[in-house]
């Protein structure tokens, strides 16, 4: 089973993504942890991100593994695990410029590709429109961007909330007029708003959805 999970940034991909892969014994891919490690790989070789080849070049040879369960995901990059320090706020706002990349998305579709052969919840946003457009059941999250911004902000407080706000706009601008694979509704995905719900009463939405579909 592929699970396919879509939605801008703060609208609980990561924590849905794994309740999900746990819940039904799934490989649980965060396909926003291998482009942040690109970002991270793109920031330490000290590469101008404007340079589209470059950062590309960065996306095919750096090699980006996914270990352990849901609950644990370690990010290894060349063989070094970088887990912690791709969750900077640097590396978040340079994630949002690489990912914008045509040849960098290409690179990382190829291996969410081979990755997911055997079954997997992967979240991102463009699963259900590119990446696995014929996902057994595809979701699309989303929430105000205020309540987006809030959670974000509890989660890294080295910007202050209104920073957070503004940033997460910008991204979600961006994420949804880049030209390679915008941020968007695939036709036939199943929108959840979580905008004042907690993690629990979506969680057994999605679940209800998923055993309708089995």
């Amino acid at each position: 089973m592929i699970i396919a999970i879509d939605g801008p940034s703060g609208s609980g991909k990561s924590t849905l993504g794994r309740l999900l892969a746990r819940a039904l014994k799934l490989l649980y891919i965060d396909t926003g942890s291998m482009y942040r490690a690109v970002a991270l790989a793109v920031i330490q070789g000290r590469v101008d991100p404007n340079d589209d080849d470059r950062v590309t070049g960065v996306a095919q040879h750096t090699e980006i593994d996914l270990e352990g369960d849901p609950d644990s995901l370690r990010v290894l990059i060349d063989g070094r695990d970088l887990t912690e320090q791709i969750r900077t706020e640097e590396v978040t706002k340079m994630s949002s410029v690489v990912s914008s990349i045509p040849g960098v998305r290409r690179a990382m579709v190829e291996r969410q590709r081979a990755m997911a052969k055997r079954g997997a919840v992967l979240n991102g946003r463009d699963i259900g429109t590119v990446v696995f457009p014929d996902a057994d059941i595809k979701f699309f999250l989303t929430a105000a961007p205020e309540e987006r911004a809030e959670r974000r902000f509890k989660e890294d407080q080295t910007a202050t909330y209104e920073e957070t706000l503004a940033d997460m706009i910008e991204r979600d601008r961006r994420d949804s007029t880049r030209a390679d694979s915008p941020l968007k509704v695939a036709d036939d995905a199943i929108v959840i708003d979580s905008t004042g719900k907690d993690i629990d009463q979506v969680f057994a939405e999605m679940m209800t959805y998923v055993h309708r579909h089995n």
